[in-house]
């Protein structure tokens, strides 16, 4: 079975215009680390990154498959109109008729959802290409060998779709997000270069003086 066209790959593939899906990860889980990826076209590697491009090298392994009773395609590219997004989706599966996407990650769930929330995005830009509603997705952690599903509930789209407003704007301007310490820095490829600790004894000494 072929849904997607090599001609209409091609023509996503050739499209700059359109906010890539992985942006969106970026954004929600640290509006500073995308506006430095996306915005100034930053990005440095460290163990964490070298891992999930790895893993992800693996999974790309472009076709189609049928494992029993589902079909499988992996490394296509996803684009929605309405939403202008682009992207390349790890897995898509269809089974008894349903379409759902799986997001591939090193790690393990964590505490944050923006993993969750790309694969709503995917979702989007599937029910778009395909007519149809998609209700579930999946993201698959490689640590721990195990798919979490992802209900693509009304909650989830609003707060896909309010981050793509906010990506959008943040393109747009080029306004640089502040920032912030969290938990999210540790682990971070970018963290000396925003060093947000600095930032912070910085605004604190100006607001003594």
């Amino acid at each position: 079975m072929r849904f997607f066209k090599i001609s209409y790959i091609h023509k996503i593939m050739n499209n700059t215009d359109y906010i890539t899906i992985a942006s969106l990860n970026q954004y929600s889980y640290c509006p500073h680390r995308c506006w430095r990826m996306f915005c100034l076209g930053e990005f440095t590697d460290n163990q964490y990154t070298i891992e999930g491009t790895s893993l992800h090298e693996r999974v790309h392994t472009v076709g189609d498959n049928n494992q029993e009773e589902t079909w499988q395609v992996r490394a296509i590219w996803l684009k929605s109109e309405k939403y202008n997004l682009i992207g390349k989706s790890d897995l898509i599966e269809l089974e008894n008729g349903e379409w759902y996407p799986v997001e591939y990650k090193r790690g393990k769930k964590g505490e944050w959802d923006n993993d969750e929330l790309q694969v709503c995005a995917q979702a989007l830009c599937l029910e778009e290409m395909t007519g149809k509603n998609i209700a579930t997705g999946y993201v698959y952690y490689a640590q721990t060998h195990q798919r979490q599903l992802v209900e693509i509930n009304d909650d989830l789209r609003k707060e896909t779709i309010a981050t793509i407003a906010d990506v959008t704007k943040l393109l747009e301007t080029g306004n640089m997000p502040s920032a912030i310490y969290s938990k999210r820095c540790k682990g971070c490829s970018l963290y000396s270069q925003c060093l947000p600790r600095a930032v912070d004894k910085v605004k604190r000494y100006q607001e003594v003086n």
